[in-house]
């Protein structure tokens, strides 16, 4: 491999060709090869490359868990005092448990990392004198990337070629403006990023125009991956990951409370040191729920691939129960609630009259346009009839979303003229005179002029045309570029009218969210007419309105009073969008947001999820968390119903470690009090645990019911604790009540003790998720097949494991044939009991939300 020299730090400063030379590298781009073995030696285009880690290793370091090691150094201790066999099989319960959780969690990880890859970012780079589009991972430099607006800028370089190209840089230099970038050699020399014109620079983003750029530094040698640290912190956790922290801290610290009462209980009552130190260990392995982790990334997981076949693609996993939590989704109707397939209907002069001139000046706006190109810009293209060949562009002043217009510069002959497209309202604000007859007839566009004008417009509006206004100015013909200030004093010639018919699934689709709880809020750049036109169409009632100038004039205290009420919001820009996700959030909303274009990137951070379409610009994509692959939101309501379910059934696994498994281990720790012996060994406390944690595998496959469904679903650590502390004391009565019958019918004594508890503890543990896994009555929701035989063939080997030589080496003897009638019995009633005191605990919970609710 040949020695390759580092661009120097301020690269915009060398000559090309010096440039060129030290990257070894030309401006028709790279060999594959050369390209394959670059990205070898110097690693992939990432800010943090993710170090693989050899799975031995990634297996190894499961056992780094603090109990894990106290209880194989402990077990070895024993077999140091002579106890092999029992230090045998504790080593092989830690192995196959540390072993089912690895295994279940690197499929998990792997299957989220396909889908990442799914939907990421790809460049256009030339390769063998060719275009082809690779994942901007695989970026090297001396590559040359094709660059236009909407795309990132996946590394930093040098512009070799640019035509009107404006890029946002302000996450790197805080400009908030966005700045032209021209080819060429710097007029003086600048460490300064801000100043390097001919230079783009990795995570910035092209808002118009197009470019080659010469790749000089990709990755950590990126300026923005040297301040990386910063930027890429860590977000903070979500209500989800919350939750879950939250649940593993309140049974940790049960567990140390549990353990500590025994210990001290043993040494008092002087039982053997080791033995007891072991027993504590076991119990605590049973306490800690050490499968959260896996049962989390398992569903969530199987979740995301679910809506992948649905046809969502899920970029950061716990975004699958945020979408499952959201209660409010904010959205453009464009594409959404109509089918973008908009057509020009109407060009009208300000009179009303059609005009063919006002397509003439719409299309060369449109045609010499070099930004994102809009449906709208699409559909105005369209008439192929209009001749734009005999005008010869200047320049242009791209589109932005404060001046929410575009001009361009063109000439023909002995004519320089500027054309202004945009919203209506900020067009006729720039105009001083309109044109009724062409260019010989033109009038004051005063204040006796204007309400006519204004009225022609709101006409189209109440009608449903999306609207445009154009106009022009005629400039000398040695005025060399076209500037912002140049929008003034101009000639309106008229409205370019568009339709874009509603989708016939919007309807259904924004019923059915809105039954589910989640309202819409239609949050658009369009007016507030035509919104109205659609909404009315689509049967959506509104129940409030705020325009852009209107929110522009509320401070955040009095549009936090109105975001609730409102559900139309028009003519708003991408900053306030922002603060209307904002708003919602602060008032306890789980928010979502659906956009797609270049200034949507900041909403799509903002909100509780952001989620793009598959279409979108590479900017939107990157910040989403989801993906829909079709712009339906029939889609989106699917992936509402898959988050719930998902969440659900996360929730089931909880529910059951805060109910049955946490009143086993209770009564355990509680009979040593009362009990001579230990109530079970530690290896068979771990074999219970084993066992239990493999009856819990199919959790994620198991079915929700539908009224989870119907409702957002979001995090409760009151309803957990208060499910606890209902359902737990009904497994330890039980519990004691087996010690009864065990001591007093069976007059057991510590093996047959040990074993007929062990298989009661089982069957209850188990057997009860039957009746946790739904509000319903348990035989009036069917659960998964698969959950239902992990969980009888569980209990089925439990009660069979006496009678097998394995069984003799636990420490376990065959019960007496009454013991299971018995066990059957209890287990029955126990099931009785519980359903129970679950139907109790719903029908308080529902009772206290209707009070609360009418309040």
């Amino acid at each position: 491999m040949p020695d390759r020299s580092e661009p120097p730090d301020a690269f915009w400063n060398t000559p090309l060709p010096e440039l060129c030379a030290g990257l070894e590298a030309a401006l028709d781009g790279l060999s594959a090869a050369e390209a394959a073995a670059r990205l070898d030696a110097r690693g992939p285009n990432v800010l943090r490359p993710r170090r693989e880690q050899a799975l031995v290793l990634e297996f190894l370091s499961r056992f780094r868990n603090p109990l894990v090691i106290i209880l194989l150094a402990a077990s070895g201790v024993s077999a140091l005092t002579g106890e092999v066999a029992s230090f045998l099989i504790i080593a092989a319960m830690v192995l196959m448990s540390v072993t089912l959780d690895f295994v279940q969690e690197y499929r998990a990880g792997r299957a989220a990392d396909r889908l990442r890859h799914s939907v990421a970012v790809r460049a256009s780079v030339l390769r063998d004198g060719k275009s082809q589009d690779v994942p901007v991972s695989e970026l090297v430099p001396g590559d040359v990337v094709v660059l236009a607006a909407g795309d990132l800028v996946p590394a930093d370089g040098r512009v070799v070629e640019a035509r009107d190209f404006f890029v946002n840089q302000a996450l790197l230099t805080g400009e908030p403006y966005p700045i032209e970038k021209h080819a060429g050699e710097s007029s003086e020399l600048t460490t300064e990023l801000a100043a390097a014109a001919n230079a783009v620079f990795m995570g910035t983003s092209v808002i118009s125009g197009s470019a080659r750029v010469l790749v000089c530094r990709t990755g950590p040698a990126t300026a923005l991956g040297q301040i990386a640290d910063t930027l890429l912190a860590k977000p903070p956790p979500t209500a989800f990951e919350r939750g879950t922290r939250q649940f593993g801290l309140l049974i940790m610290r049960l567990t140390v409370l549990l353990v500590l009462f025994v210990l001290l209980v043993n040494a008092a009552f002087h039982r053997p040191w080791l033995e007891s130190f072991m027993f504590a260990v076991a119990l605590a392995v049973g306490l800690t729920p050490e499968l959260l982790p896996m049962v989390v990334s398992v569903t969530l997981a199987r979740g995301a691939l679910r809506m992948m076949k649905k046809r969502v693609i899920v970029k950061r996993l716990s975004a699958v129960q945020d979408l499952g939590a959201m209660d409010v989704l904010c959205t453009d109707k464009t594409g959404t609630l109509t089918e973008a397939r908009i057509r020009l209907e109407r060009h009208v002069d300000a009179l009303g009259r059609e005009r063919e001139r006002v397509l003439e000046l719409a299309y060369l706006n449109s045609y010499f346009e070099t930004g994102l190109k809009s449906p709208l810009d699409d559909a105005i293209l369209r008439h192929e009839e209009i001749d734009a060949s005999g005008w010869r562009k200047i320049d242009e002043v791209p589109f932005d979303f404060d001046r929410r217009r575009v001009s361009v510069l063109v000439e023909r002959g002995e004519t320089r003229r500027l054309v202004v497209k945009g919203a209506p309202e900020d067009i006729l604000r720039l105009c001083t005179r309109y044109e009724a007859d062409g260019l010989d007839a033109l009038f004051p566009l005063d204040a006796e002029s204007r309400p006519a004008i204004e009225r022609v417009f709101d006409g189209l509006g109440s009608e449903g045309f999306r609207v445009l206004g154009i106009a022009w100015r005629d400039v000398p013909l040695d005025h060399p570029h076209a500037v912002v200030t140049d929008e003034t004093e101009l000639v309106f010639a008229g409205f370019a009218a568009f339709l874009d018919p509603p989708k016939a699934s919007a309807a259904p689709a924004l019923a059915a969210l809105e039954r589910d709880g989640v309202a819409v809020k239609i949050v658009t750049g369009d007016h507030e007419l035509v919104t109205r036109h659609v909404c009315a169409q689509l049967g959506v009632a509104v129940t409030g309105v705020l325009t852009g100038t209107e929110l522009h004039q509320l401070d955040d205290l009095a549009l936090h009073a109105q975001v609730e009420r409102v559900n139309l919001f028009c003519r708003v820009t991408p900053a306030q969008k922002t603060r209307i996700l904002l708003a919602l959030k602060r008032r306890g909303r789980v928010a979502g947001f659906l956009g797609d274009g270049i200034n949507d990137a900041p909403s799509l951070h903002s909100a509780d999820v952001g989620i793009s379409v598959d279409s979108a610009v590479d900017v939107a994509k990157e910040a989403a968390d989801l993906i829909l692959l079709d712009r339906d939101l029939n889609v989106l309501h699917e992936g509402v119903r898959e988050g719930r379910r998902t969440f659900g059934n996360v929730l089931k696994y909880i529910m059951m470690g805060t109910s049955s498994n946490f009143g086993n281990m209770f009564s355990m720790a509680a009979s040593a009090l009362v009990l001579p012996f230990l109530p079970m060994r530690p290896v068979q406390i771990l074999l219970n645990n084993f066992l239990y944690d493999l009856s819990e595998i199919p959790i994620p496959m198991d079915e929700v019911d539908e009224e989870d469904l119907a409702r957002p679903r979001e995090w409760d650590i009151a309803f957990i604790r208060n499910f606890m502390v209902a359902l737990g004391p009904v497994s330890s009565l039980f519990d004691f009540l087996t010690f009864y019958v065990m001591l007093g019918l069976f007059h057991a004594g510590e093996a047959l003790f040990q074993t007929g508890w062990f298989i009661e503890s089982i069957a209850t543990q188990v057997l009860v998720i039957f009746v946790i896994r739904t509000r319903r009555h348990p035989f009036a929701s069917r659960p998964n097949y698969w959950l239902v035989l992990m969980s009888l063939a569980v209990v089925a080997a439990a009660a069979a494991l006496p009678f097998t030589p394995a069984g003799a080496y636990l420490g376990f003897v065959p019960p007496p044939p009454a013991f299971f009638g018995v066990l059957a019995a209890l287990v029955l009633v126990y099931l009785a009991a519980a359903e129970g005191v679950k139907r109790v605990f719903y029908r308080r919970l529902a009772a206290k939300r209707v009070a609360v609710s009418a309040t």
